[in-house]
């Protein structure tokens, strides 16, 4: 496969994933939060290929993400925190099977630190009803919702990703 092929795989692959989030996912609301799928494949396209393209699918997820209707926040938020998200879940990646365990507390600390970068850019920026109480109320839920998707979500993407690797070159 091609780097072209692959790259249009990996567009396909996001743009679906937050099409679903923001409208079927969105149905399944807690307290106003919703499945947060784009972080999970950025997660397993980080642990799957690293840091640094874990940065570059959530910066096209993140940006995706920002700018698709109803765009009701400052573009570039989401963008941010899946740029850092994937970076910091990439380095936790290992050569070899990764754990169950292992995984899903990747997850919850990607969740995390995503959400809370989230909210924080929200506060710093001023965005309308982002208050320090409403991040600490939307966080936790945003991680255990996470958590609990991934092992639905996650297995699904670390095969798609190993699958869309590029060959090995001979030497």
């Amino acid at each position: 496969m091609t780097a072209a092929l692959r790259a249009l795989a990996v567009a396909a692959l996001v743009i679906v994933t937050v099409a679903l989030q923001l409208s079927v996912f969105s149905h399944f609301s807690i307290d106003g939060v919703v499945p947060d799928l784009a972080l999970l494949v950025v997660v397993g396209a980080a642990l799957v290929r690293g840091p640094g393209y874990g940065a570059l699918v959530g910066f096209a997820a993140g940006l995706v993400l920002d700018l698709a209707p109803p765009a009701d926040d400052t573009a570039g938020r989401w963008a941010l925190a899946l740029v850092v998200v994937g970076y910091l879940t990439g380095l936790a990646r290992h050569e070899g099977r990764q754990s169950v365990v292992g995984t899903v507390l990747v997850v919850a600390a990607g969740a995390f630190i995503g959400t809370s970068l989230f909210a924080l850019s929200g506060l710093v920026l001023g965005e309308p009803g982002v208050t320090v109480a409403s991040a600490v109320g939307v966080i936790p839920v945003a991680v255990l919702y996470d958590v609990v998707l991934t092992p639905l979500v996650v297995p699904f993407v670390l095969f798609l990703f190993r699958r869309l690797e590029p060959a090995e070159t001979w030497s």
